[in-house]
């Protein structure tokens, strides 16, 4: 398995991790658009970390991209 970090916010400590993936072409195709929706689509979440990885076997190909966020404290 291979792997990329990106380290957004170090001094952040992360309480939620949000996990997508894809191993079908298409889904592959689209998976950043699905992530970049997620982002846009929850502002209150501060992202610390994203781990893209990668992993394959003789039948699949599988790309996740696990993003580590700080959810707002509750009211």
């Amino acid at each position: 398995m291979q792997a990329n970090r990106l380290v957004l916010n170090p001094e952040l400590s992360f309480n939620a991790v949000k996990v997508m993936s894809a191993t079908t072409h298409i889904e592959r195709a689209r998976l950043s658009e699905r992530v970049t929706e997620w982002i846009a689509s929850n502002p209150a979440n501060s992202l610390c970390e994203i781990v893209i990885s990668q992993s394959s076997d003789s039948a699949f190909h599988c790309i996740a991209f696990t993003l580590f966020y700080r959810t707002p404290a509750a009211a």
